[in-house]
């Protein structure tokens, strides 16, 4: 027996000390007696806190007691959540068989507490001091190594397996593929499948592991393939965890048909009961929008936890219906389900992504309420929400706030990207374009995803910076690290290319989508392709890619009638809305807005009066403001402004600024100087500072002679400070696009753009061109008035277009404003004696000009 001295309380007795008598006192060790007492290791089982067992320690030390074993203080220090001694003690052994199960337990800690790259150095100098991995030591290094991500640190401990003899334990093995899986190889974890197959030592988790790997690394076609193998071909009986794979699978695809098939199968098996089987089935119902089926199983699941009302409460956002959202929310309370962050995060995001940003920020301010620390979901989807609503001032504090609490220091956490992605987006949107680029620079292009590449692209793409998005486009390509773009970075590139009319540069998008095979797969790509290829003037182009469609959907045939109706084709846009109804699809309010538009610029009023009543009367959609302004330019355009009028009078709403613009255009055209004053009060009264109303006022006055009418509506813009844009147009031709202002002389080759335009204009007014000298909008003699004329921008643009195309090429001319009259009459007689068609959009259609004639037929 050991004698302690000066440890333990003062007895009576003379005996040594019980362990009954030592853990019934709350102070076990005192130094003001001296009992005797016998240290064992049950002794050491027994202590009830970190400090028994350090002194317990000590006193093995100084009694140099050798009959308890080291493993046993070990074991008592893990027990206690003390790694640090533990492992002093561990390092001090040597190698044996039985202790490797300290090394695990403290390898399995810290796994647990989400700490892999301290796992994975415990594992490494496990190796260096000479010991030898079991079976149960490889499993939790490679869980480490999924969660650093590093596909490197895991090859490295499968050779470490390979080596050692466990390539053929079924539970390493899994691991490995586990490992693999996380690291995005899904080819070497299939490989790792494909090897234990042919070995004969597949279980239940091995299939479940690749279905799993499969259908989380966005194959989910691929898993299920192979649990279809696994429950056909190979009969092997799927526990829960298969269907919840199996169900997330269908999930991601919208395959509800096979998720029902599934819903059957866990009915019959009765695993429906399991409350993860119950979970995914609700969530398979709701993703794929069948929010009746997801309710039916949510009411009949006997236990039901947080996760099956949030997979509810995500369903209802995520399409749109709020008000079940919210009352989920409230029984949740009523039956004290604890709300968590993904609960409230699930209604913010389904806010912003419906564009109801204020809605979102209000959840959000609930939340925090509530004291609840947002999480990285939370964020992205309240700045999605700012971005919607172009809540500047919240947006800046939200990022605040993920400089405070989210982001890392040196920006390496995998979740830093996301969030900063997000505030890129942010900006963009609203309107803060430099500082979304800023965000962009400061991001090394090694850790930049293509998520990053699309928010900036499509930044510049929708606010106004369409050459900088081009410009961006090609770097993606460029980067040591390649960037392959998907589908939505394509999608923003087309529009910025629509946007300028940059047919060549669509062209090529449009090749690298065939090449990879993106149209095929995803329509609303083919949807911009067809978009991209009528606002640049190749309709023809347009519906060969529309005809090439295998699935076309109502975006698709919309996008169609847009084009048709830019190029003035009011025909075909009825022929297509026939067409669309006829393969079932039902028109929406945009719908409706563009076969207003095609009407409008073809002259088809009755026709568009009848789409207008039908609107309400037989499809139940009501009519918008939009919609108004449409029948108002349709009726103006026809000289019926007092229809016009009548139709403002008796809205539901009140007018918008589009109304009374559409109506100021119409008395342009007619030249009805009452009715434009009147509009352009109500646009001043409105606040309208749009430089396009001071404009078209300005024309009418112009037209009728008002001089000092005109001078007072500029003296008016300067006041207010409202800046006319200047007339710009831009051409395609042998060494790029060149850009022209009004009188522009800039240009290296401008002494022969000015004689070949000279020489046109002396060709055509031999034919009868007379110049319209009141779209010279100066009070000047009807000579300099020619002068002025003669110096347009789109008839440079024209000329250096005849200069550098080849003869029977279309010239295609963009222009940022609307097609001067004067112009129009001069290059419809120009079409006449050169051999090209002139292709020119301006700010509200497209004009062909061909043999003396415009495709427009005076509707513009």
């Amino acid at each position: 027996m050991i004698q302690v001295n000066g440890v333990f309380p003062l007895l009576k007795s003379k005996t040594p000390l019980t362990l009954n008598h030592l853990f019934a006192n709350t102070k076990l060790f005192s130094v003001t007696t001296t009992p005797c007492i016998t240290i064992t290791s049950l002794l050491l089982r027994q202590c009830k806190s970190l400090t028994q067992v350090y002194l317990i320690h000590q006193q093995i030390i100084v009694q140099n007691l050798t009959h308890v074993p080291p493993s046993h203080l070990i074991a008592a220090y893990v027990s206690h959540d003390a790694p640090s001694p533990a492992l002093s003690l561990l390092q001090r052994l040597s190698p044996s068989p039985f202790s490797v199960f300290w090394w695990n337990a403290l390898i399995r800690r810290a796994v647990r507490l989400m700490l892999p790259d301290n796992a994975f150095r415990l594992f490494l100098q496990m190796m260096r001091r000479g010991w030898h991995p079991d079976e149960y030591t490889f499993p939790f290094v490679l869980k480490a190594c999924g969660e650093l991500p590093s596909s490197r640190c895991g090859s490295s401990v499968h050779a470490v397996i390979c080596s050692s003899g466990f390539d053929s334990n079924v539970f390493v093995c899994n691991a490995l593929m586990a490992m693999y899986a996380r690291c995005d190889t899904l080819i070497y974890a299939r490989q790792m499948f494909d090897e234990m197959f042919q070995q004969g030592i597949c279980d239940i988790v091995s299939w479940n592991t690749i279905v799993a790997a499969y259908a989380q690394s966005g194959d989910a076609e691929g898993g299920l393939m192979l649990f279809a193998r696994m429950t056909g071909d190979i009969k092997v009986q799927g526990d829960g965890v298969s269907l919840v794979n199996a169900l997330f699978a269908c999930a991601s695809l919208g395959m509800w048909s096979r998720g029902k098939q599934l819903h059957g199968h866990a009915l019959r098996t009765m695993l429906i009961e399991d409350v993860f089987v119950g979970n995914a089935l609700v969530d398979m119902y709701a993703k794929c929008g069948m929010m009746e089926e997801a309710k039916k199983v949510f009411e009949r699941m006997k236990v039901k936890d947080v996760v099956s009302w949030n997979a509810m409460v995500t369903g209802y956002s995520r399409i749109g219906s709020f008000e079940d959202a919210f009352a989920l929310f409230k029984k949740m309370r009523q039956e004290n389900v604890k709300l968590n962050v993904v609960t409230w995060s699930a209604v913010i995001a389904g806010y912003a992504q419906r564009g109801h940003g204020h809605e979102a920020l209000d959840v959000f301010r609930q939340m925090q309420f509530c004291g609840l620390e947002p999480n990285v979901v939370t964020l992205v989807s309240l700045l999605s929400g700012c971005a919607s609503v172009e809540a500047l001032l919240l947006g800046k504090e939200t990022h605040c706030y993920t400089i405070k609490r989210v982001l890392s220091a040196d920006g390496s956490h995998p979740d830093d990207l996301m969030v900063i992605n997000a505030l890129i987006d942010m900006y963009a949107k609203c309107k803060s374009v430099d500082v979304a680029r800023v965000m962009f620079d400061a991001i090394a292009p090694k850790n930049r995803d293509v998520a990053t590449w699309t928010v900036m692209i499509g930044g510049y793409s929708q606010h106004g910076g369409a050459n900088d998005a081009l410009a961006l486009f090609p770097q993606m390509f460029q980067q040591d690290k390649l960037v392959k773009p998907n589908a939505f970075t394509l999608s923003c590139a087309l529009m910025a290319c629509a946007r300028l009319a940059a047919l060549r540069f669509g062209r090529q998008i449009h090749a690298y989508v065939l090449r990879n095979q993106y149209e095929m797969l995803i329509p609303f790509v083919a949807n911009c392709l067809i978009d991209m290829y009528s606002r640049s003037g190749d309709i023809d182009t347009a519906r060969v890619v529309f005809d090439n469609l295998k699935q076309r959907n109502v975006v698709s045939w919309t996008s169609l009638m847009t084009g048709y109706g830019m190029h003035g084709l009011g025909d075909k846009a009825h022929w297509a809305f026939d067409q669309m109804r006829k393969e079932g699809l039902a028109p929406d309010g945009v719908t409706f807005l563009v076969l207003l538009y095609a009407c409008s610029h073809s002259g088809m009023v009755d026709q568009g009066l009848k789409y207008f009543d039908s609107m309400s009367k037989e499809f139940g959609i009501s009519a918008r403001a939009e919609h108004y302004a449409c029948i108002v330019d349709l009726l103006g355009r026809a000289n019926r402004l007092d229809e016009a009028v009548e139709l403002i009078e008796g809205m539901p709403m009140e007018p918008t600024p589009i109304i009374w613009v559409a109506l100021l255009n119409g008395c342009r055209i007619h030249a009805n100087v009452e009715l434009g004053e009147l509009a352009a009060n109500q646009l001043l009264e409105l606040e309208s500072e749009k430089d396009g109303s001071y404009t078209l006022l300005s024309n009418i006055y112009a037209n009728a002679g008002r001089w000092k009418d005109v001078a007072r509506i500029r003296s008016l813009m300067k006041h207010t400070g409202v800046k006319k844009r200047p007339g710009c147009s831009w051409v395609q031709g042998k060494e790029g696009t060149a850009t022209f202002f009004v009188g522009d002389r800039t240009h290296p080759q401008s002494q022969k753009i000015y004689e070949i335009l000279a020489g046109l204009v002396q060709r055509i007014k031999a034919m009868g061109y007379v110049p319209q000298t009141s779209f010279a909008l100066h009070d000047v003699d009807d000579e300099e008035k020619g002068d002025l004329l003669f110096e347009h921008s789109e008839k440079l643009a024209l000329a250096y277009g005849i200069l550098t195309t080849a003869p029977g090429t279309p010239i295609r001319i963009t222009k940022n404003l609307r097609i001067c009259g004067d112009c129009h009459s001069a290059i419809t007689f120009i079409s006449m004696i050169i051999n090209h068609e002139i292709i020119l959009r301006d700010s509200n259609r497209f004009h062909h000009f061909k043999e003396g004639s415009c495709s427009c037929k005076g509707y513009w």
